[in-house]
């Protein structure tokens, strides 16, 4: 069966031509981030989110929205025919000659033994980094990433950085690197989270000497990603010292991640920048409204000097409102008023 035909066979079941090609391109993809499927298929971000849902809806596709940044997957043809009427049969050889089947990401792991293999895993998850990178290491090896590093700001992707090896007073090249960096003059390991879902981490010796016998891991798991980033606040970032921060962005601005949205609002407040915030989301504890705006009154976060926030991970912005005031948090807030989906930074008119 031909492409025409399988398209043909799928249009019997009410789903347009276009909504078609995505769906062929999430079962070549078997499993990929909504950005990688738009590329592939010639079609929006915003609508692979809208055909997603669709999709899912009617049993051929998961959509993990459960992981940052969600993940849709194609379901096997085996389980998606049986949910079909019985005609539908026929297109079963096609769709599982294009099905690409895939370890699910939140069970893979991978022992590395080698420097060398340590770099380029980290290289090729700096890659696939869509919303956030948390990233230790040598200074003496940042050359060897800085090109990946340099390719995600220009991506938007929020990089927090920390090199070893060397005093904030040295002559550091770190310009455009990332979003902020900090210097810590004693070792640690090198240590890898992006988007608080996949990561690695490897002991110091390891990446400091290539006949180490210790052993790096590599893993995908949505569990693992926030211990990782929780340790890399809560236990060496305190411990280094600011090196560099990138300028604000300009505005306006909107962000998805939070924790980026924070590090821009307290740029903002340190060049002096008036801002207008709108923040999208809904209440936590209470029934509410899901859009607040109005000005940032406050800001608690650990990201830039002088940090302010009551544990490590605590990122929260304090937005006076003609309604009201309102402690602002991200994904998972429990202590805040209200979570945001998110962030919008304008200039204050």
């Amino acid at each position: 069966m031909d492409d025409g035909e399988l398209a043909d066979r799928l249009e019997q079941f009410g789903l347009s031509e276009k909504v078609i090609d995505t769906y062929l391109t999430i079962l070549q993809l078997g499993e990929a981030k909504a950005s990688q499927i738009a590329d592939a298929a010639g079609v929006s971000k915003r609508y692979v989110y809208s055909v997603s849902n669709e999709l899912e809806a009617r049993g051929f596709v998961e959509v993990n929205d459960h992981v940052v940044p969600t993940t849709i997957r194609a379901r096997p043809p085996a389980e998606v025919i049986e949910s079909l009427s019985t005609n539908v049969s026929a297109m079963r050889p096609a769709l599982e000659e294009r099905y690409t089947a895939t370890t699910r990401d939140e069970d893979r792991f991978e022992v590395i033994k080698s420097r060398v293999t340590v770099l380029k895993r980290v290289t090729q998850l700096l890659e696939q980094a869509d919303s956030e990178v948390e990233l230790s290491l040598p200074y003496s090896l940042l050359g060897e990433v800085a090109p990946e590093l340099r390719a995600a700001r220009k991506r938007g992707v929020l990089v927090v950085l920390i090199v070893t090896g060397v005093d904030p007073h040295d002559d550091l090249e770190l310009e455009g690197i990332a979003s902020v960096v900090r210097v810590w003059h004693e070792p640690m390991p090198t240590m890898l989270a992006v988007d608080s879902h996949t990561g690695l981490v490897a002991p110091g010796e390891m990446v400091a000497r290539s006949n180490s016998e210790s052993q790096a891991i590599v893993f995908a798991q949505p569990q693992l990603g926030p211990v990782i980033v929780g340790s890399f606040f809560g236990n060496y970032w305190p411990m280094a010292a600011e090196a560099y921060t990138a300028s604000p962005d300009p505005l306006p601005a909107t962000y998805h991640n939070f924790r980026h949205a924070v590090l821009q609002t307290t740029l903002c407040k340190r060049a002096d920048i008036d801002l207008s915030v709108t923040v999208r989301g809904g209440m936590v504890h209470t029934e509410g409204p899901t859009e607040l705006h109005g000005h940032v009154v406050g800001i608690r976060q650990g990201l830039l000097e002088p940090v302010n926030n009551s544990f490590p991970v605590e990122n929260t912005l304090v937005i006076e409102t003609d309604e009201g005031t309102y402690s602002v948090g991200g994904p998972g807030a429990f202590v805040e008023d209200f979570e945001a989906e998110s962030v919008t930074l304008a200039p204050f008119e």
